[in-house]
């Protein structure tokens, strides 16, 4: 019992709101703090691409392809097991994947707990503002009650790119986060910057609050399924409708033969289905010198100049709702053939 425990955070939220740039300044903090932070990845896509963005003494697991939550269900307790007895850090960050539901995760932790010397003390969950606006206002599909949950299981929420929302619209935001999860502490940020000692808080609070959260989380989750959110699809009591909350979404991994075309390839993406709401990857570009780490998110791109950790292959993943994986490989085979033919002539 007096075995130190490592302390535990997951970091949650959807596709694109800014859960990595959230973990490179906390593990930037932890470490000129002289505490040792290390980090499991997890990652739907068949390569670990956020994690180029973690500093290479930072000890992590990668669990790829696939979601902590369902199908690699079971590979987030020997994760921690290893890094415990092989790294032992002072704290994990548990990075999950954007379409996870946390409270699977909060089972997982909180089960390995039993066995294996780590203590959650909180669940962070990033927001992108816009978008969940956006959602609140329009659709209101699988992809908001996914939302939902994240937000509904966290100790401390960030509301994130708040820079690209009007006085009223961040108020409309605020006020509905607050009405799923009156319990959490709410920040308003640009980038996910925050003050990092109030992730310090959070661990100093102890198991009071956690236990407290908890509580809360389940008792929400209770309510939404049995009494007013009959569309609700994510059954904990039955493994036949396991992981309906976001079986919509669909991932698809593409390998380059070859450089492309730095425009050529920006203009493809910016033609994607709006069914794609996320794409990164990590390119040589026949235009250009360096290589790149792309991020796309809602309609808008950004790129990287970076020197990959590894033998890092030219790859691109995709993520989004029902779109179809034939027509993005093809148009991607193509830009391949045309840049092809250009450094052949």
């Amino acid at each position: 019992m007096s075995q130190k425990r490592v302390t535990v955070y997951i970091l949650s939220g959807f596709l694109g709101s800014g859960k990595t740039t959230l973990l490179t300044k906390a593990i930037d903090h932890f470490t000129e703090a002289g505490r040792k932070p290390a980090v499991i990845m997890n990652e739907i896509g068949e390569v670990n691409l956020d994690g180029q963005l973690v500093a290479n003494e930072v000890p992590m697991s990668e669990l790829l392809g696939g979601c902590i939550c369902c199908s690699s269900r079971g590979d987030l307790a020997t994760a921690l097991n290893e890094l415990v007895t092989g790294e032992q850090p002072d704290l994990i960050f548990i990075e999950s994947t954007g379409i996870a539901n946390p409270l699977e995760i909060i089972d997982e932790v909180t089960d390995a707990s039993l066995i294996i010397p780590v203590e959650l003390k909180a669940v962070i969950t990033v927001v992108d503002a816009p978008q969940l606006l956006e959602l609140n206002r329009t659709s209101r599909g699988k992809t908001y009650r996914l939302m939902k949950e994240q937000i509904r299981c966290a100790n401390l929420l960030l509301l994130n790119k708040t820079d690209l929302l009007e006085e009223v619209a961040l108020q409309e935001v605020d006020a509905l986060v607050r009405d799923w999860n009156p319990y959490a502490s709410v920040l308003f940020t640009v980038f996910s910057q925050i003050d990092m000692r109030l992730i310090e808080v959070l661990e100093e609070e102890g198991q009071a609050r956690n236990a407290e959260q908890a509580s809360h989380a389940h008792a929400s989750h209770d309510e939404g399924e049995h009494d007013h959110d009959h569309n609700h699809d994510h059954a904990h009591d039955n493994d036949r409708h396991h992981h309906h909350s976001h079986s919509h979404v669909m991932a698809y991994t593409h390998f380059f033969e070859r450089a492309v075309d730095s425009n050529a390839f920006e203009e493809l993406v910016s033609k994607l289905p709006q069914e794609v709401y996320r794409a990164k990857g990590i390119l040589s570009f026949s235009d250009t010198s360096s290589r790149f780490l792309f991020q796309y998110a809602y309609r808008e791109m950004d790129f990287v100049k970076i020197t990959p950790k590894g033998n890092v292959p030219d790859v691109a993943v995709f993520i989004g709702e029902n779109f179809s994986k034939d027509a993005v490989r093809s148009a991607l085979l193509k830009l391949e053939s045309i840049s092809g033919m250009a450094a052949n002539s």
